[in-house]
C-alpha cells in the first residue's frame, strides 16, 4: 500500500507512528506525503548516500530506517539519482533537515518525498530502531501519518501484519525497463571504439553500473528482466551481465534458466548482488534470508584471490548457501568446479562466486559505489580481462587453483549462515 493523499506541500506536523509486526510502536511526526505505507523494515547504516538509497531499485517495497541521525541536509538533485524514481516503500529519519544547504542541491528531500508519493516519519529514534531490528530481525512493517495514524494500536498492527512478507517476493519485473536501451562509451568519456559490447539484464539495475562499463569502453546493451536468450544473442554480445535487484531468488526461475543458457554457451558473465544469487541457483546451489541483511557503505570483504581487505557498499536480504571451504563440483555438474571467492568479515556470508572450469563470476555487493567507497572498482576490469581472455581462447575461467591454496579462508568459516542464526 502506497500514499494514500500527497499534499501540494511538505506538513512535518501531522502525526505519524511507525509499527512493526512485533507490535513495537515508535510515534513522530510525518515526512513526506501523507497516509499509509506497508512493507519490510531494514536500516541503512551510510551517513551519505541518502539520494542513492532512495532511488536504488534493489529497496522496492521496503521502509528504509537511516541509522544516521541528520538526513537531508545537502537536499536532492537530477544528477545523483540511480534510477527513475524513488523506490523505497516508506522512509524513516531522526532528524530531517530543515533546509537543504548544498550548491548542488536542487529541492528538498521532503519536496521530493511529497512529489512521488513516498510516505515517512521523522523524529524517531533511529538508532534504537536499528538496534531493534538487529536483535529480531527484519520485519513486516507500517508508517502510519495524519488521520492513518489515529487508529488505534490493534488497528495499525493488524494492517502491518495482513501485508505480504519479502520472502517469495518477486520484484525485479515490477523495476525493470520495459523497453532495451544502450550505455555508449562514447558518452562517457571513452575515445575511439568500443572495446567490447555487453547485454546486462536489468533486475533493478542502479544507473552508475553501466556507466562504470561505458568508462572502460565496453557498449552496454540493457535489456528488461524478461529477456530471453534469443535477446541475448541479437545483440551479438561479448559479456553477459545480471545487476542487483529486489525480492526473493528462489522466485527468479526464469532468470536462472536464462543464465543457465549463457553459461552453456560459454559466454563470460559476471553478476552483482541478485545477480550473484542468480548465479548460484544456476549452479546448483541454494538462498537463504538473512537475518537483517546488509544495507551500508562500510561493509568489509576479503577477496580471498589477494588476500586484501575491501569496505563495499551493499543493499541485501538474501545470500548464497555455498561452501566457504576450497573449490567445490558445482551441484549443476556440467559448470564444472566452483569457489566462494570473497567473504564476509563480520559473519561470514558467501560474498563472491567464481567458476573455474568456466569464464562466470559474481559479487553481493555494489563494485559501482554509489554511493559508497571504490575498493571494488577492479571487478569491471576483471571481466574485460575474462572477456579478453575468453576471446584471445587463452582461458576458460578466471583460475585452476582454489583460491585458499594460498589464502586461506581463516577460523569460524565452516558455516556460512553465522549471521542468520544469531
Amino acid at each position: 500500500m502506497t500514499a494514500t493523499s500527497a499534499p501540494a506541500q511538505p506538513v512535518a506536523s501531522a502525526p505519524a507512528a511507525l509499527v512493526l509486526e512485533d507490535g513495537r510502536i515508535f510515534r513522530g511526526q510525518s515526512y513526506g506525503a501523507i497516509g499509509t505505507t506497508l512493507g519490510e523494515a531494514v536500516f541503512a547504516t551510510g551517513m551519505t548516500g541518502y539520494q542513492e538509497t532512495i532511488t536504488d531499485p534493489s529497496y522496492a517495497r521496503q521502509l528504509v530506517v537511516q541509522t544516521a541521525p541528520h538526513i537531508g541536509n545537502t537536499g536532492v538533485n537530477d544528477d545523483d539519482a540511480e534510477s527513475r524514481r524513488i523506490w523505497v516503500a516508506g522512509y524513516v529519519v531522526r532528524d530531517a533537515a530543515r533546509r537543504p544547504s548544498n550548491w548542488r542541491s536542487e529541492r528538498s528531500l521532503d519536496q521530493e518525498l511529497v512529489d512521488q508519493g513516498i510516505v515517512g516519519i521523522q523524529g524517531v529514534d533511529t538508532r534504537a530502531i536499528t538496534r531493534h531490528l538487529r536483535e529480531h530481525k527484519t520485519m513486516r512493517a507500517g508508517i502510519f501519518s495524519g488521520d492513518a495514524a489515529q487508529g488505534s494500536d490493534k488497528e495499525l498492527l493488524d494492517a502491518v501484519l495482513a501485508s505480504a512478507p519479502m520472502e517469495g517476493a518477486r520484484l525485479a519485473e515490477e523495476v525493470s525497463v520495459d523497453e532495451a536501451y544502450v550505455v555508449e562509451p562514447k558518452d562517457h568519456g571513452w575515445e575511439g571504439e568500443a572495446r567490447f559490447s555487453i547485454a546486462a539484464i536489468d533486475l533493478g539495475i542502479k544507473a552508475m553500473t553501466p556507466v562504470r562499463f561505458a568508462e572502460r569502453g565496453v557498449r552496454v546493451h540493457v535489456l528488461p528482466a524478461t529477456a530471453t536468450l534469443e535477446d541475448v544473442k541479437a545483440v551479438n554480445p561479448d559479456g553477459f551481465f545480471m545487476s542487483n535487484g529486489p525480492g526473493d531468488p528462489a522466485t527468479a526461475d526464469a532468470q536462472v534458466k536464462l543464465l543457465r543458457s549463457v553459461l552453456d554457451e560459454k559466454l563470460p558473465y559476471f553478476g552483482i548482488c541478485f545477480g550473484n544469487q542468480i548465479l548460484g541457483r544456476a549452479l546448483g546451489f541454494g538462498t537463504y534470508k538473512l537475518r537483517y541483511g546488509h544495507r551500508g557503505i562500510n561493509q568489509p570483504v576479503m577477496d580471498r584471490r589477494t588476500g586484501k581487505v575491501e569496505i563495499t557498499s551493499q543493499n541485501h536480504g538474501f545470500a548464497v548457501d555455498a561452501p566457504l571451504d576450497g573449490a567445490t563440483q558445482a551441484p549443476e555438474e556440467r559448470y564444472g568446479r566452483v569457489e566462494v571467492s570473497h567473504v564476509s568479515l563480520n559473519d561470514d556470508v558467501v560474498e563472491g562466486l567464481a567458476c573455474l572450469d568456466i569464464p562466470a563470476f559474481s559479487v553481493q555487493y555494489h563494485p559501482e559505489a554509489a554511493a559508497g567507497p571504490h575498493d571494488a572498482a577492479y571487478l569491471f576490469d576483471r571481466f574485460i580481462d575474462l572477456m579478453e581472455g575468453t576471446r584471445d581462447g587463452k582461458t576458460a575461467g578466471l583460475s585452476k587453483e582454489p583460491v585458499d591454496a594460498k589464502h586461506p579462508a581463516g577460523p569460524n568459516t565452516t558455516d556460512n549462515k553465522t549471521e542468520d542464526k544469531k
